[in-house]
Formats: structure tokens, sequence, C-alpha cells
């Protein structure tokens, strides 16, 4: 069973790494790839990837979509907010690396994406793309939005924990790093090398737009998130913490999180919060998680890597179970 994608926005950090993973799909090839920087050049020059193909221009990629099964948005959530609703009208699924269609709250967009939606019915017909806790709900849909690469850190380290009532709801502080290719490639002069080397700081206190994709995905919980940004390329660690329910043992917390993702072929869990480390799953498409409790509290740990899990993997992994293809097709060898 073979199919055709194509990505617009394939010069971006995220786009690069969906342009190898496809390339690299037995079973899906990748028509066209877009760039409005680098039209005209090949994907070999830019990036050492083994590909003729020539970079065109966003337009010209959505004329080439009609012949697509499926294409990435790996845009910004304007540009996705603009072309998902023409790469649908054209029947053509799509996979959403950008964040205009996470959220099924409207009200949410102008506060955390700057803008007020303006296709509302694409809202509701798109499936949030998180495998290891929707998985059925992906399976042969047309359009799915990827997760955030921290809500995707954050809410696997938390779902079994509420999933089986083991902790209080309105208790959960996630503090979560990321390195600075979340940022983008266009990321500003604060998220510069000399701006960042040798320093460590949050930002966006209390107003990251991963919040509310967060609170959503655990079922409406209210929650304190602060991400920080680190010194190093790429990926994220995630510590949540959350009071637990009266008499609840570190060995029920590791049986929540093994019938949760025991089985999950992304996710590797390890024996404590301590084991956790970014360097551990840096370039893969896997997420580690590791608890570990005291009397009345519950650290939860979780890293990956946030091009990767946080972004392309899941992509992938996402557009796997649309097309019906073996879910880790091109992400496990």
């Amino acid at each position: 069973m073979h199919h055709t994608a194509g990505i617009i926005g394939a010069s971006g950090y995220s786009g690069i790494e969906l342009t190898r993973l496809l390339l690299a799909h037995r079973d899906v090839k990748l028509a066209f790839v877009t760039s409005d920087r680098w039209v005209g050049q090949r994907i070999a020059s830019k990036t050492a990837l083994p590909s003729e193909l020539v970079y065109v221009s966003n337009e010209q990629g959505l004329a080439s979509a009609k012949g697509c099964d499926v294409v990435f948005l790996a845009t910004p959530a304007e540009t996705s907010l603009e072309l998902a609703p023409k790469l649908r009208a054209q029947g053509v699924r799509v996979v959403d690396l950008a964040g205009a269609f996470r959220l099924q709250d409207l009200t949410k967009y102008p506060a955390f994406y700057k803008f007020e939606h303006s296709s509302p019915a694409l809202v509701k017909e798109a499936v949030y793309g998180m495998p290891e806790l929707f998985r059925e709900q992906i399976r042969g849909v047309n359009f799915v939005s990827n997760p955030g690469c921290y809500a995707t850190a954050a809410a696997l380290s938390l779902a079994p924990l509420l999933k089986s009532g083991l902790i209080d709801p309105t208790s959960i502080v996630i503090n979560a790093a990321s390195g600075v290719s979340g940022a983008g490639r266009k990321a500003s002069e604060e998220y510069g090398f000399m701006e960042i080397d040798s320093d460590f700081r949050a930002y966006k206190t209390l107003k990251h737009q991963h919040v509310p994709e967060i609170e959503q995905t655990l079922g409406g919980v209210k929650l304190v998130f602060t991400p920080h940004l680190l010194p190093i390329k790429r990926g994220i660690l995630s510590t949540a913490v959350a009071r637990l329910k009266s008499g609840v043992s570190q060995a029920q917390v590791n049986d929540a999180f093994t019938a949760a993702f025991g089985n999950e072929p992304m996710v590797q869990l390890l024996p404590s919060a301590d084991s956790v480390r970014i360097a551990d799953v840096a370039k893969t498409p896997f997420c580690l998680i590791g608890a570990s409790t005291d009397e009345s509290h519950v650290v939860s740990v979780s890293a990956i890597d946030n091009l990767l899990k946080g972004a392309a993997s899941q992509a992938v992994q996402n557009m796997n179970l649309m097309l019906g293809h073996e879910e880790t097709s091109a992400l496990i060898s």
C-alpha cells in the first residue's frame, strides 16, 4: 500500500526532520516540499538528505497537493489557519504541526495565539494526534492536529495518574525546559546563541500557548505550567509535581504507568524520576518517563526530542495511523 505526501514549510527545523523521515518511509513517496526562501534549490544541497527534489513555493505546493494522499503543514499557526481549509476543500488529508486547530474552545485563540479563529468547522473536524491517548480516534481520519512539544511531554507524564485517580487534579504544577530549536529557525534576538549561552530562564510565564492544550488533553484540569529555555539545541525535560491521594504508593504509581504505556512503542518507562535524561532521548522518536513518590507527592519526569516526538516523528506516527500503515514505519528500524 503506497501513498504520496507533501510538506509545506519544509525548511524549518521540524520540516527538515519530517523530510528525512518521509524519505525513509517504505510505503510513502515524498512528492513535493515547499520553502518560499529556498525555491529552486534541491533538498540535497540544503540538508545533505539523499533527494533530488527541488523546493517549490507554498503556492506551487498547494497546486501539487491535489495529487497527494496527505500534506503536512510545518508552518506557523497563522499560515496553517489559511492553508488547511484550502487543502481540505481539495479532499487532501492534513497533518498540521502548528497550533491552529489544537484547541476546541475557540475563545482561547485570541489570548494564546493572537488571532480570531476563522474555521470553526475544521476545529471540530480536527482530531488531536497523541496516539498514546487517542489512537482509535486517529485511525483513518482526514485531519490531525499534531500536539505541541511541551504538551506531549507534560500530558504523557500525567495522564496515567489522572486516569487512575491517584492524584489531586487541582494540585498539578509543571516546570519544563526546552532547547532553543523549539523557537524555530526565525526566532528573535532573545533566542540567539549570545543571549542564551550559559543562561537558564523562564519565559511566557502563565501565558504559554501550550497551557490550554495541556489542560484540554488532560480532561479540563487547571494547572500551573512554566516553560524554561535551555542553552542546548534540542530536547525537552518536563517535571510535573502533584499531591497523591491518601495512601497511594509507589507501586500503584508504577502500575498505572505500566497499564497505560507498558506496550506503547514510543514510550519507555524508567525506574524513577532521576533516571530521565534529555541526552538519552535526543534524536529519537521516544518519550522517556519516570516517576518517584514520597508519602504525599509524586514527581513525574518526562523527556522527548522536541523536533521528533514533539513534532515530526509524532506527525509521521499519526500519518501512519491515518493511512493504515504500521504505526512505527520510518520511526523504528
